[in-house]
């Protein structure tokens, strides 16, 4: 035994640096494999596997990448291991591929990595929370982070003038471009990085123009998509995302930043800055990319809530900093070592509770199959329509296999499910709606409400409909209708509806179950809706017009702010999104 384990330990030391790095990238790759196939989904994975039911060349809030590895891995293995498999490989793959960058190139003149620094890198990697994380669960990071390194190795061909670097770097940021719009940064920063040297080489500066048109053919589809659907991806990341500033959010932003990057490396990170040169384009990216992202996003958290993972590109240059200055000096080396193990002791600690939790945690890992189970048996084979949370309607369906729908609201975001026609199957069946018991203040309507307790901790609520019929697909237009750019109290809204009804059914707007209203949201979000007509019937399968006037209430009503106006057919029980197009204004004094 003692001579076998001699020999293993003689065999691991005679690894190469590159061997070394692709070794412990396998027991990487295994130790999330059983990770990802033995915990529960998070609530975006949820999400995407609703994706990955519907394949299409673009989905709301992100590009097709994610949603073809969900569907590719769901096509071999059942469970969370299908949702999660293909970005398990992501990782060890963009891993290595980076080590090939960073590695000194082979040269007599060049000290070559031993078998220490391949340890050193992997410790490096495996240290950083949220690198862990984003190799277990399956979300656009992953995709991000593997076309990313794939975009660093053809940069560095492309900057060292190899034949058809142009080509492949073109391909990679076309992929790139499909797997999240953050994309857009990695390019941006290395170009920014790098302006002197394209001045000094005009003639890279065409070839990165034909790189642009090759990226450009690949994500054509994804655009054509975009223009179908009103360029809505487009719109949520850059405006329906904006909230009002909360200092809350900046605070929670440098604080998250520290804990997923390890603030233990924070000064080493600081020394390595001042002391590791930056020689070539590509290292010159590399140094560029965690100031960068870090100030773009530290900006961006001024509009609105930031998530950590946005910055995670910035990994590729902490990691290169610190292992290029760690390699150099011994006592900073044992240092980052212990550190790992350290790491590395407490997030095995971690996927021990991921896998069993036997501390009884509550989260959104924990307590799916149970809690979902419940309410699948609360519906008893109805179908279920959800109250604005996109990702429990993406969990019932995956954890129950059950009929569900989640109805979008304009007090809360709309999503995937927008595009989804799943309650047209439920018209005039019976149906369970949750709901929030907080609006039912009425006696006779809080009677109607039923709520169980979920294993999870979270109360189910719901009410019983039995004859749903949806008014969602209700058009209205205003016709020859302007809004004005900005509005004042006491401004009068004139405008002739067409409302057509789609559904096969008449729609009464009779102020109770069904009311038409003129709805403003502002960007927190919060909604306030106002009634207008009511006693008229909306005729199925035809248009009806009716005259509307609307008198804006005082500034205590409507906040002097920016509103996003529109008019909605409301139901009495499920959420409210806009039946016409929205209109922008501002109320002042």
């Amino acid at each position: 035994m003692e001579r076998e384990k001699g020999n293993i330990l003689a065999k691991y030391r005679s690894l190469t640096a590159d061997q070394t790095v692709g070794f412990w990238m396998i027991v990487w790759w295994i130790a999330n494999l059983i990770v990802s196939g033995c915990s529960e989904l998070a609530n975006d994975e949820a999400y995407y596997h609703i994706f990955a039911q519907n394949l299409a060349w673009g989905y709301f809030d992100h590009p097709p990448v994610t949603a073809l590895l969900v569907w590719l891995g769901e096509h071999i293995f059942s469970g969370e291991l299908g949702v999660r498999f293909f970005f398990t490989i992501l990782q060890p793959i963009y891993l290595y591929i980076f080590w090939l960058i960073i590695r000194p190139a082979k040269s007599a003149t060049t000290e070559q990595p031993t078998r220490q620094d391949g340890e050193l890198y992997a410790m490096i990697t495996a240290s950083m929370l949220i690198l862990q994380l984003y190799g277990l669960i399956a979300v656009p990071d992953g995709p991000l982070m593997f076309f990313t390194s794939l975009f660093l190795l053809t940069f560095k061909h492309f900057t060292e003038s190899r034949r058809w670097a142009w080509l492949t770097m073109g391909l990679t940021l076309g992929l790139l471009a499909l797997s999240k719009y953050h994309g857009a940064l990695v390019l941006i920063f290395a170009l920014l990085a790098n302006v002197g040297w394209f001045i000094r080489n005009p003639r890279k500066i065409g070839e990165l123009a034909l790189s642009g048109v090759v990226a450009l053919a690949i994500i054509t589809p994804h655009l054509m998509w975009q223009s179908d659907h009103d360029w809505v991806s487009f719109a949520y990341h850059l405006s329906d995302r904006n909230k009002a500033f909360e200092l809350g959010n900046v605070i929670e932003y440098i604080v998250n930043i520290l804990v997923v990057f390890s603030p233990f490396f924070v000064p080493l990170w600081v020394q390595a800055m001042r002391k590791v040169e930056a020689t070539t384009p590509i290292t010159r990216t590399l140094k560029f990319y965690p100031a960068a992202f870090f100030i773009f996003f530290g900006i961006s958290v001024f509009r609105g809530y930031v998530q950590p993972q946005w910055t995670i590109v910035a990994a590729y240059g902490l990691v290169w900093l610190l292992w290029s200055y760690t390699r150099l000096h011994t006592r900073t080396r044992r240092y980052v070592m212990k550190v790992g193990y350290a790491t590395l002791a407490l997030l095995l600690i971690v996927r021990v509770v991921l896998i069993c939790n036997p501390i009884g945690l509550r989260a959104e890992v924990f307590e799916n199959k149970s809690s979902y189970s419940e309410m699948a048996e609360a519906a008893n084979g109805r179908p279920l329509i959800v109250n604005t949370r996109y990702t429990t309607g993406a969990k019932y369906d995956f954890y129950t296999g059950g009929e569900v729908y989640c109805q979008s609201s304009i007090d809360h975001r709309t999503s995937e499910w927008e595009f989804l026609n799943n309650d047209d199957n439920f018209i005039n069946r019976e149906v369970i709606i949750e709901v929030d018991p907080a609006k039912y203040t009425e006696q006779e309507l809080s009677e109607r409400v039923k709520s169980i307790k979920l294993s999870n901790g979270r109360t189910f609520s719901y009410v019983e409909e039995p004859k749903f019929q949806p008014v969602r697909k209700v058009r209205i237009e205003a016709e020859d209708f302007t809004l004005p750019e900005q509005m004042k109290a006491g401004d009068k809204i004139v405008a002739k509806l067409r409302i057509f009804n789609p559904y096969p059914y008449d729609i009464l707007l009779d102020g109770e179950v069904n009311s038409l209203t003129i709805a403003w949201r502002w960007a927190t979000p919060r909604c306030s809706y106002f009634p207008l007509a009511k006693g008229i019937t909306l005729p199925a399968g035809k248009q009806t017009t009716i005259d509307i006037e609307f008198t804006l209430p005082d500034n205590q009503t409507l906040p002097e702010q920016h509103y996003k106006m529109g008019f909605a057919i409301r139901h009495r029980d499920i959420p409210t999104w806009y039946n016409s197009e929205i209109y922008k204004t501002e109320i002042t004094k």
